[in-house]
């Protein structure tokens, strides 16, 4: 049995909009395994998001701990942060963020500007089924190409955790299951991997599904037999 990985303890986030004060997250608490497969799945508002940029060093929390590797990152200055999100972190989001003017090589290139602790780019590319399209640009990709380049960046430097908000979104569900097994496939080499969805569908591929609403925990279930991609009606 693998210990837990990231630990989420009573995390509270709340903004300020003029006078008023909005509770985006209000007592989380969640325990997550090495190597886990999740999905948070939620309605708009719910908290999702916030969840996620807070565990990826990207916001700060307004009180609680995550600890994760048995580090307490909301303890951190922004110089660890920086290190933190350099270091153990991948993120795929639901528009791609690549570069037009670079190539498929030169934009998974790009993460050697963050870190030097990185896997061959190639590598990388091969990994996600790229390795023919190596020196084209964006404009001469498919949606799930350039969705593709995306990963094979942020899994060039073998991050411990990859976090993906909606990575699917913007996909027909064809190309979305290919997208998913690529992440599985992280996730059996014992990468984390989060995802935050609104495709129900995804869950029934998970090691772990959680629901939150209203910036709480709604339900964490553990998925005893999970389904493989292929066997899910996209």
């Amino acid at each position: 049995m693998k210990e837990n990985y990231i630990e989420i303890e009573n995390l509270t986030k709340t903004y300020k909009i003029g006078e008023e004060s909005f509770n985006a997250l209000s007592g989380i608490n969640l325990q997550i395994k090495q190597g886990e497969f999740v999905v948070i799945l939620g309605p708009s508002g719910a908290g999702k998001s916030t969840l996620l940029n807070i565990l990826g060093g990207m916001d700060s929390a307004t009180s609680g701990k995550i600890i994760v590797g048995g580090e307490e990152i909301t303890s951190y200055n922004d110089k660890e942060l920086t290190k933190y999100r350099a270091s153990s972190v991948g993120f795929i989001f639901q528009f791609y963020n690549i570069l037009p003017s670079l190539t498929v090589l030169e934009n998974v290139n790009l993460i050697k500007d963050v870190t030097k602790t990185v896997k061959d780019a190639p590598e990388a590319i091969k990994k996600v089924g790229l390795e023919k399209h190596m020196n084209k640009f964006p404009s001469e990709l498919s949606g799930g190409e350039q969705q593709r380049v995306s990963i094979a960046r942020a899994i060039m430097k073998n991050p411990k955790i990859l976090l993906c908000d909606e990575p699917t979104g913007a996909l027909d569900s064809k190309t979305g299951a290919e997208i998913l097994k690529i992440l599985k496939k992280e996730a059996d080499e014992d990468t984390t991997v989060i995802i935050v969805t609104h495709n129900s569908l995804i869950a029934d591929v998970a090691d772990r599904v959680i629901r939150i609403k209203n910036g709480k925990v709604e339900s964490n279930v553990l998925n005893e037999k999970p389904k493989k991609i292929d066997e899910v009606s996209w």
